[in-house]
């Protein structure tokens, strides 16, 4: 079915429609009336039933495309990213994002742009604390933010729950049921925010209050409890709770504990430097991530001082970017605090939708944060440096742990992950609701079910295709194609 509409639906590479701007720039000034025409005229030239092509099969390389990606990495970091890709399809999934990315550039898009999070898998949503102290549930991963089109969010997120759910041991059934949970709550959500006044929008957001209260309606006691003691623990995952985790303290002088591969202190990292050499570079480094943040919170910064700074191992698709755990403190070693400075790369989707209008990939992350998320961490900035290997690099810098916390996807059972879909495919409409144009977007997606039908067939055709890719991974790394360390 979605075979024939290949000669009609635009690419993401085709010209965008009259009058669509991309996020963050001046769009036309149009009425609401003429925004909701914009999205009816794009349903006529891409069919909402054009969405259930997963785009071309043949030439594709996908892991040529991951291993690509280990020419700007640590090298020896790279075969732990392969290890924890070689764990099950879904990590595969995961650490496969520049695939999906060349994929989804062969599939329609109805030209519709918004600020996407770029890899909205599952596992990339979560709670955090929000400046006032208050749970939050949101995306929290932002490393391949890039304006594009609306339905590559909606697609990676389909297609991860799919992915998930044949892991769990799901039906089809039931996974399908999930799927569409997440694509009706996202274009049922982008309806309601179209009728909205932006300001409404802009401050709409999703607490942990707010999904125990949900819950309690529609999922059994047992599970609602075991969600309450979830987030109870999230409130523990602070800087005191990595401080006490990540450091011992001798002769009264607090340091990282060295864990290899995991976490390594710098003074190991560059065994050949002086340390002084390096903490008078790191000096420079901060000094540019402060002017990065607004005064406020740079004058609250300002009041740590630089302790000790480690090379930390962290998630699945970033193993081998280089990402730092930084040491303060604000005391005589007793107000501690953890920062984690990440190393921001070219964004995947940047070959399909255009390089950032950011010169700095760290700036580049932070903005698109600021854009889709409701609340960001205080400690949210950018900047670069200059490495011991002569290599300028950008950076973003954030809090290593405020109360974060991912809902463990494996425990999940069909009538759980039903409802976390559906908070996750909400929270995805709210934060492009505030980037692109709601109001046509909401338009083209309309009242019926024919969109969320057809990103289910999409999610379950890329669900077969991740595993394929998955297997031929496996192949890569039995032929010595690629390295893989596992167990780290």
């Amino acid at each position: 079915m979605a075979g024939k509409n290949r000669t009609g639906p635009r690419r993401a590479g085709a010209k965008r429609a009259p009058g669509v701007a991309d996020p963050g720039r001046a769009a036309p000034r149009r009425s609401r009336r003429e925004r909701a025409s914009l999205g009816k005229q794009a349903r006529q030239s891409v069919p909402l039933a054009a969405h259930a092509d997963p785009g071309p099969s043949d030439g594709r390389d996908p892991i040529g495309l991951v291993l690509d990606q280990a020419d700007s990495r640590v090298p020896d970091l790279v075969p732990i990213r392969h290890g924890r890709m070689l764990v099950s399809p879904f990590t595969f999934f995961r650490g496969a994002a520049a695939p999906m990315a060349a994929d989804l550039a062969g599939t329609p898009t109805a030209g519709l742009r918004v600020q996407l999070c770029g890899d909205a898998h599952l596992s990339n949503f979560g709670i955090f604390a929000s400046p006032e102290r208050s749970l939050v549930f949101d995306v929290n991963d932002f490393d391949e933010t890039l304006p594009g089109p609306f339905e590559w969010d909606v697609k990676r997120l389909a297609a991860s729950l799919a992915v998930a759910g044949r892991e769990n041991g799901f039906s089809v059934k039931a996974r399908r049921k999930i799927v569409l949970s997440a694509v009706a709550s996202y274009r049922e959500a982008m309806r309601d925010f179209a009728a909205q006044p932006l300001m409404k929008v802009w401050y709409a957001h999703l607490s942990g209050d707010d999904i125990v209260t949900e819950m309690r309606s529609r999922m059994p006691d047992k599970r609602v409890r075991m969600v309450e003691s979830m987030l109870a623990k999230a409130r523990t995952r602070d800087s005191m709770q990595a401080v006490g985790k990540l450091t011992s303290v001798d002769d009264g002088h607090r340091s990282i504990r060295s864990d290899p591969p995991s976490v390594v202190p710098i003074e190991e990292v560059f065994p050949d430097h002086r340390a002084d050499q390096i903490y008078e570079l790191l000096g420079g480094v901060l000094s540019r991530y402060r002017r990065s943040m607004q005064s406020s919170r740079r004058r609250l910064l300002e009041q740590f001082r630089l302790e000790q700074v480690a090379r930390k191992v962290v998630g699945v698709g970033s193993v081998g970017t280089r990402a730092w755990i930084i040491l303060l403190d604000a005391g005589d070693g007793d107000e501690p605090l953890f920062l984690q400075a990440k190393e921001a790369q070219v964004s995947v989707l940047a070959p399909y939708c255009g390089r950032s209008r950011y010169a700095n990939e760290g700036e580049r992350v932070v903005a698109g944060q600021h854009l889709i998320q409701a609340e960001s961490d205080i400690f949210l900035g950018w900047t670069h440096a200059t490495g011991p290997d002569g290599v300028d690099r950008d950076f973003y810098v954030r809090q290593l742990r405020d109360w974060k916390f991912s809902l463990p996807v494996e425990q999940m059972r069909p009538l759980g992950m039903r409802y976390y879909a559906a908070i996750c495919g909400w929270t995805l409409a709210r934060g492009h609701a505030r980037s692109g144009d709601r109001i046509a977007i909401a338009a083209y997606l309309g009242k019926s079910d024919r969109f969320d039908q057809a990103v289910a067939d999409f999610a379950e055709a890329y669900a077969d295709r991740t595993e394929r890719d998955y297997t031929k991974f496996q192949q890569a790394v039995s032929s010595g194609r690629a390295q893989a360390r596992t167990g780290v």
